[in-house]
């Protein structure tokens, strides 16, 4: 059996990420690949619990990376290794890479840590493709101004996006292999041409 392809999707709150997922998913699906669409943190009933609590509750900021990677323990272990296993493609709506970029940059956490936690629970498993959205942060604020109540991360200052993106940026600039960056300043027709063209490189 081939094995499946691993694809996540990464960018500030306003990137616009979540917007192109469902065209990505659907182009798999017109090439003849099952598709699991999952999201972090959550993925699994007990994964979106902990969502719940993630994006409402204040806490440690240790506190907040392990539970980050406790939700992504389990969606490891229920979603994303079976989908693999059986050849299935998975899109992912976040993954390491924000603990990273939003514990890490925005928050401040050692980077140590994180790389001693990501060694933990998935060693041996990074995307196949990263698509990072990426937009300067005075649109992304916008767009989040137009949005639904804000959660606890999209409710942080200009200061704490900076600090993400450009651990987003680091990362990718580490990593170029698997990273493509994708203007989320164009209109939607062309972020999807981009990313259609991205897609037929990889299958």
């Amino acid at each position: 059996m081939t094995p499946g392809k691993f694809i996540t999707f990464e960018g500030i709150d306003g990137a616009g990420k979540s917007t192109h997922l469902s065209f990505v998913a659907s182009l798999l699906h017109e090439m003849g690949h099952t598709v699991i669409t999952t999201r972090e943190p959550g993925g699994t009933p007990l994964g979106e619990q902990l969502r719940g609590l993630l994006l409402k509750e204040k806490m440690h900021l240790e506190t907040e990376a392990l539970l980050m990677f406790a939700s992504r323990r389990e969606h490891l272990a229920q979603v994303i290794e079976p989908a693999l296993a059986r050849g299935d493609w998975v899109v992912s709506d976040r993954f390491t890479d924000a603990t990273f970029a939003y514990q890490g940059g925005g928050r401040g956490l050692a980077r140590e840590k994180l790389d001693a936690l990501e060694a933990w629970v998935h060693p041996h498993l990074q995307p196949d493709l990263t698509l990072l959205f990426n937009v300067p942060l005075e649109v992304a604020r916008a767009r989040l101004d137009k949005s639904r109540d804000l959660d606890r991360f999209e409710q942080e200052q200009a200061a704490f996006f900076a600090a993400t993106q450009a651990e987003y940026l680091r990362r990718a600039e580490q990593f170029p292999k698997r990273f493509r960056l994708i203007d989320s300043t164009q209109t939607i027709s062309e972020v999807n041409q981009a990313l259609a063209e991205i897609i037929e490189e990889l299958s």
